[in-house]
């Protein structure tokens, strides 16, 4: 049994770790394509703004006012969810804007919801910069 469960773990460890890697580089390298990894149900909440669906969400992140950073990942630690068996990521680390000489570190933390095709969608992302 004890084994079972550091199964299950390390399962939803390497999902989480996946899809913080496919995430991250799709935000620094290509964030117009981040809008498939969200649904119309999806919602963001970024900096205490609330924004709901696809098309909305994928306006936000494409109209902030910079246009390449680089993500360094400091923590992802994962928690399955009882929601639609999906799982909760909460990932730390620093963002580092192009042409800025010091960091901004964050928090984010993302539902994932599998879908029938076997991948996962971000039902929820909440996104705050840590100051101080």
């Amino acid at each position: 049994m004890e084994e079972e469960k550091r199964s299950i773990e390390e399962q939803l460890e390497l999902v989480a770790k996946a899809f913080v890697d496919h995430y991250y580089y799709l935000f620094d390298n290509n964030r117009p394509s981040l809008s498939s990894l969200y649904n119309h149900t999806s919602m963001l909440t970024f900096e205490g703004q609330h924004i709901q669906g696809v098309d909305e969400i994928a306006r936000k992140l494409n109209q902030l006012p910079f246009d390449q950073c680089k993500h360094v990942i400091s923590t992802v630690d994962c928690q399955p969810s009882p929601f639609a068996g999906g799982i909760l990521v909460f990932v730390s680390g620093n963002l580092q804007l192009s042409g800025e000489e010091h960091s901004l570190r964050f928090s984010q933390m993302f539902q994932l919801i599998p879908t029938l095709q076997g991948s996962f969608f971000v039902q929820n992302d909440i996104f705050r910069l840590n100051y101080g």
